[in-house]
């Protein structure tokens, strides 16, 4: 089968993914092959590739928003069926017996694995997983549909939760790519207005098109103050400009995974119980509850499709900006 791996971590311009031909894997126990249609290419797959998340195990097949169908089951696999449409997120696998799984924070548990870091992913034509950590996609949905859904959706959507948006309310969003554009319709579904911050033009008109209420730059004034914001930007100086914006008593959600150092910050700018919270990865009951509710509005993500040869480009075009909306790696035939 082919796969893009990566076996030494350097800047994406220098084309760190490597197509090889490798072989198919077998299921193990409790796990599902699937044959690979389509998977989101992701800021995370960036980090990863140039070393800002670390990963341990070299060569690594990155990927984590994958869509396929199921190929072959490992032993004491009895909740799929071959042939049926799968989705596989970021989060892996966890212990299940910790403190964090035991109260509804697997995303924290200290023994997570996480797809295209611990275990090969995506940007290949079969992958395997864990069972109970794949998911059922809606109908409605084509590949190219779903495939963001699964981490830039489901990260937008927990980032989103965890902003405390009151009924009504007002949200910005700093940083306008694949995370965000889904996260607008999602925060619009639910009742609020989105105002969006972007550097980039034609951010700011793709924020317009699908609904913001606002959009400008960080220089530019805001027309009210937020209840909440979710930042999306790695840009440490962009928390600033968040809790600048915020109103008494609201919520800065960080999304990102990594982000750039924090500028010092004067006492004021939390003062009146104005929250900072970060955004960890994702539990199945977020994936779930996001698939639920795009299928609800429906979401329909835009997206960029690149052949599977192309996953390097995917990366760089993630980098510079260039995109509006999300990656994603076409594989096989599309459903």
């Amino acid at each position: 089968m082919r796969a893009q791996r990566l076996h030494k971590i350097k800047p994406v311009e220098e084309q760190p993914l490597v197509l090889e031909e490798i072989p198919v894997p077998e299921p193990g126990r409790g796990q599902i092959r699937i044959q690979i249609h389509a998977c989101g290419v992701c800021r995370t797959d960036l980090h990863l590739v140039e070393g800002e998340i670390a990963t341990p195990k070299l060569p690594i097949t990155p990927g984590h928003q994958i869509v396929g169908v199921v190929d072959k089951l490992g032993e004491d696999v009895t909740e799929w069926k071959l042939g049926e449409r799968v989705g596989v997120p970021w989060i892996g696998g966890t212990c299940g017996d910790c403190f964090y799984c035991r109260s509804d924070k697997e995303n924290l548990c200290e023994d997570a694995t996480f797809t295209g870091q611990h275990f090969d992913g995506g940007f290949a034509d079969y992958t395997v997983v864990r069972s109970d950590f794949a998911h059922r996609l809606p109908e409605g949905f084509s590949d190219l549909d779903a495939a963001p859904l699964l981490c830039a959706g489901v990260i937008g959507y927990r980032a989103l939760k965890l902003a405390d948006v009151p009924q009504g309310g007002k949200v910005g969003l700093i940083g306008f790519g694949a995370s965000a554009h889904i996260t607008l319709q999602v925060a619009k579904f639910q009742g609020a207005e989105v105002f969006v911050i972007s550097r980039s033009k034609s951010h700011q008109e793709h924020a317009r098109r699908l609904g913001a209420v606002w959009a400008g730059s960080a220089e530019d004034s805001l027309p009210t103050k937020l209840d909440s914001v979710v930042i999306f930007a790695p840009a440490g100086p962009t928390v600033l400009t968040a809790l600048k914006a915020l109103r008494k008593g609201g919520t800065v959600s960080c999304a990102g995974i990594t982000m750039s150092p924090i500028p010092s910050f004067d006492y004021s700018l939390i003062y009146d119980e104005r929250k900072l919270l970060s955004t960890a990865n994702s539990t199945r009951a977020d994936v779930r509850e996001l698939l639920d509710i795009a299928a609800q509005i429906p979401i329909r993500p835009d997206v960029e499709l690149f052949p599977l040869e192309k996953a390097n480009d995917a990366l760089l075009k993630i980098k510079t900006g260039e995109l509006n909306g999300a990656a994603v790696l076409h594989m096989n035939d599309l459903q």
